[in-house]
């Protein structure tokens, strides 16, 4: 019987055990979250070498361990290489790296779903032409990770009447989630009002499948996406105890 499996993987984070060897934090296809020893990987000659920087997807072969499996090897599936050369791209990748560190333990019933939406989105940022576009990656991996984890952000329907929203003033609430009518927010008094075109921006990139381009994609401004990356920014914070690193960066590179 042998203890080596067999999955693909994406780096997410990566600390030093000794002089010689890290500790790599991966997302895996099949098994959610998983740490390995990358043994020798700080050594000029070692084989594993650049295949353990962080935002690389590979296939990998581990070793069980009895508390933390090896790397034994790993084979390139995508390096993002576009990423490393484009300070915003970097940013907004390791935001959503972030994000599945802070979310994804306990989602290993959904780590296929999750690995393939993760990878779409570093893949479309990775080859994005203009930061607009890396930003609707980003907005769309927020808004269908959100989906996955039970997070759902409501956008059709007030979340105190449950009518829907027809009228063109509606407000929108990170703390409760969602969007709220002018009749109920009256009691409420939320201040953030929402623009209808945002409602519906975002309506679209959380329904359409991720690769499908929409007259939205199409349509959307940077400023349009600036706004709605920060509303969704905002709730998951709310809805998490751990902050993201890039948060600030990011938000300075976007204003």
């Amino acid at each position: 019987m042998t203890n080596n499996y067999v999955t693909d993987a994406i780096n997410l984070k990566s600390y030093n055990l000794n002089d010689a060897d890290k500790i790599v934090v991966m997302y895996s296809k099949e098994n959610g979250l998983i740490k390995g020893v990358a043994k020798g990987v700080k050594k000029p000659k070692s084989k594993l070498g650049a295949r353990m920087d962080l935002l690389v997807a590979n296939s990998l072969q581990l070793l069980k361990g009895r508390s933390m499996d090896t790397i034994i090897q790993a084979q390139t599936l995508n390096n993002f290489r576009k990423t490393r050369e484009d300070f915003d791209k970097l940013m907004l990748s390791s935001y959503i790296s972030e994000l599945v560190i802070n979310f994804g333990e306990g989602s290993e019933s959904a780590s296929e779903e999750i690995y393939e939406l993760l990878y779409k989105a570093l893949n479309r940022i990775s080859d994005s032409a203009e930061k607009k576009d890396a930003l609707i990656a980003t907005i769309k991996f927020q808004l269908k990770f959100l989906l996955i984890m039970g997070f759902c952000v409501e956008l059709d329907t007030c979340l105190c009447c449950r009518e829907r929203v027809l009228d063109e003033e509606l407000y929108f609430s990170s703390k409760m989630g969602g969007i709220l009518c002018k009749e109920c927010n009256e009691a409420l008094g939320v201040n953030l009002k929402m623009h209808r075109k945002i409602k519906e921006f975002l309506e679209a990139m959380l329904q359409f499948d991720f690769d499908y381009e929409s007259d939205y994609d199409k349509k959307a401004t940077e400023k349009v996406c600036q706004v709605c990356f920060n509303l969704l920014d905002d709730y998951i914070k709310i809805h998490t105890n751990k902050k993201t690193k890039t948060t600030k960066v990011i938000k300075e590179l976007v204003c």
